[in-house]
């Protein structure tokens, strides 16, 4: 984007064309109680050659180590093809396709994106989409209480082995709206505590919140928590990693009758790390809830001559329709995001996701028996996981990461602060892109840390 400097005596131009004295003018219509005085927090403005300056010396610190945390970040292969076509300008600066006319390109990629995912959850409609898997959860909540009529409660069941972050967006972003969040514990496995369901038995619940894996890597009792919710008149909302899907039974088919709703984070999907993001959150759903989805989905149609056509079909949205009758205000989709997505599931294909799934599997359960061979290293969970699992060490895991990144690895995701009961507990992942060379040298350099810590002389702490 050029940049467009404005002078003084141009902003004084255009506030005498339009009657106002000042830039304050402009938003008298808020009190003054509300308005922000200064911004303590914001740091001097900088120069371009500084911010280049800065840019540059973030840039370098990425670097192209051995990455080994996963916790909602995975590294997989992909394909060099889809972030050159992603790129393209036909994709890459095209916007909000309001003017179907003028948006038949990226209309069908959203509805070739949404047919997809349809198809890997095994649900009837999928929106295109959400901004991250964290706030997907959130407006999957916010959506089961709108749709579950029979339920008064506001109440949702969320586990505390879903992911962190996740549970803290899912907070922040419903806490003024009356709803309820009941945690469900967690058993020596890793897995939900279906025996903690039962003080719930009589009470109304408006829905589960089921991870597959879950947050530790763990596969859960999917059909009989499904099964449990239904029963109860509650909803059941599938948090997923969609390459998981690739081999595991999708939510639809859980139980008697299928997941209702299933949401996740869509960055497995050909979507590199680079810092922190970007991200972008998918959503599923059957058809009978379908107006209750936030965000737009793209219908095929046949025009005046019988060639097919897409357009907006459903727009809840609150720039669309009535603020009052919206089902979220969500201002934007991740587009850019979901065209890579789309066309990484073009080239891959069943089978290549699905190599890519059991790949990502296999080597998780080689890199876990490597490194619990290391004396003063133990798996926490024996319960079956897909690619990520969690060890805990008899030295700290602070330490032993900090001496990882001296060796350029990443050796996975301290557990201590969200789960101070797992003790000194990291959580690891493999994927197909690692080799056996690479999880060998994870080995050693742990190996000597461990060693030269003296972890094997030090007590082994009690399992919850």
């Amino acid at each position: 984007m050029p940049y467009i400097p404005h002078t003084p005596d141009d902003e004084q131009a255009m506030l005498q064309s339009i009657g106002a004295a000042c830039l304050d003018d402009l938003f008298d219509e808020i009190p003054a109680e509300l308005r922000c005085t200064s911004l303590e927090d914001v740091p001097v403005r900088l120069s371009e050659l500084d911010i280049s300056r800065l840019m540059q010396t973030r840039s370098a610190q990425d670097n192209s180590g051995l990455c080994f945390i996963g916790a909602g970040a995975y590294q997989h292969h992909i394909p060099a093809a889809v972030w050159d076509i992603t790129t393209r300008g036909e994709y890459y600066s095209a916007y909000t396709p309001y003017q179907a006319e003028a948006s038949q390109g990226t209309l069908q990629l959203l509805y070739e994106y949404q047919s997809m995912m349809a198809s890997l959850t095994a649900l009837d409609a999928s929106n295109a989409s959400l901004y991250d898997g964290a706030s997907a959860l959130a407006e999957a909540v916010l959506m089961a209480v709108r749709a579950n009529r029979k339920s008064k409660s506001k109440t949702i069941l969320l586990p505390r082995n879903v992911h962190p972050h996740y549970r803290k967006v899912v907070h922040a972003l419903v806490k003024n709206q009356g709803i309820q969040l009941l945690e469900l514990p967690f058993t020596e496995q890793g897995v939900i505590d279906v025996a903690a369901l039962e003080q719930y038995d009589a009470a109304d619940i408006t829905a589960l919140v089921i991870p597959q894996p879950n947050f530790f890597g763990v596969l859960e009792d999917v059909d009989t928590l499904t099964d449990w919710a239904h029963a109860h008149d509650a909803l059941a909302v599938a948090q997923v990693n969609p390459t998981a899907l690739a081999i595991l039974t999708p939510p639809g088919e859980w139980g008697e009758k299928g997941a209702d709703i299933a949401c996740g984070e869509g960055q497995p999907l050909g979507i590199p790390l680079a810092s922190g993001g970007p991200y972008f959150g998918f959503m599923c759903c059957k058809k009978v809830l379908v107006r209750q989805m936030p965000g737009r989905i793209i219908g095929r149609t046949v025009d005046m001559e019988g060639k097919p056509g897409y357009t907006l079909t459903l727009q809840a949205r609150e720039q669309h329709i009535r603020r009052s009758k919206a089902t979220s205000n969500i201002c934007t989709n991740q587009g850019l995001m979901v065209t890579a997505a789309t066309i990484y599931m073009s080239i891959m294909g069943a089978e290549g996701l699905e190599r890519t799934a059991l790949d990502s599997h296999h080597n998780a359960g080689v890199l876990r028996d490597k490194l619990s061979a290391i004396e003063g290293v133990e798996v926490v969970f024996g319960a079956v996981g897909f690619h990520e699992f969690v060890l805990r060490l008899n030295t700290s895991v602070e330490a032993t990461l900090r001496a990882l990144a001296a060796h350029n690895i990443l050796g996975g995701y301290s557990l201590k602060k969200d789960y101070p009961e797992l003790g000194e507990a990291l959580l690891v992942c493999a994927t197909e892109i690692h080799s056996d060379a690479e999880m060998d040298t994870f080995t050693e350099h742990l190996q000597r840390i461990m060693d030269k810590s003296g972890a094997g002389n030090c007590p082994v702490p009690p399992k919850i």
